[in-house]
């Protein structure tokens, strides 16, 4: 299984140690804090959020990659599987304030839907999901550029997901 993927001058690669300064300073965003759901503060919560990125590696149940741009964290991208040989997967993204705007998220999760699709399609994937806060027309734009087209609407769940959202999904080895 490849671990390192190339999309369009970016580097996509299982996030190490050394990136929890990265990590930290990237979520100090606001915009950033808005949306994600676990938040990195300091050297504790980004080694936590490190060892769970790389415990779902090991346990097969989410490939969580670092985007990089000329060395620099510019993005997350990841493929949480869950059960092994299910036929849906779930894929999300973020990309740094200093990042967007660029086409990073789009180029990194093409890259990211393709190795899903070349890495789990033989083991029963079929189906790559998309969901995002319904607030968050950039995603909704990225989503829809890297062809999740929009499904439908997700109920609110407060408090960890206050507002409705958007589902876009895609089957594996579509184009687009």
């Amino acid at each position: 299984m490849r671990t390192a993927l190339a999309a369009g001058g970016l580097l996509l690669r299982p996030f190490r140690a050394s990136d929890a300064p990265a990590l930290i300073e990237v979520h100090r965003d606001p915009v950033l804090r808005r949306y994600v759901r676990d938040r990195v503060t300091g050297p504790d919560e980004a080694a936590r959020w490190l060892e769970t990125e790389d415990r779902g590696r090991r346990e097969g149940a989410r490939y969580s990659f670092a985007v990089l741009a000329e060395g620099v964290l510019v993005g997350q991208v990841v493929l949480k599987r869950g059960a092994p040989g299910g036929a849906g997967s779930e894929v999300g993204y973020w990309t740094a304030a200093a990042a967007r705007g660029r086409g990073v998220a789009p180029r990194a999760l093409a890259a990211l839907t393709a190795w899903a699709a070349e890495t789990f399609a033989a083991d029963g994937l079929v189906r790559l999901d998309l969901f995002h806060e319904g607030d968050n027309t950039a995603s909704c734009r990225v989503a829809e550029k890297t062809g999740y087209p929009f499904e439908g609407l997700v109920p609110a769940a407060p408090p960890r997901y206050p507002l409705d959202g958007h589902w876009h999904s895609r089957p594996v080895g579509a184009t687009g």
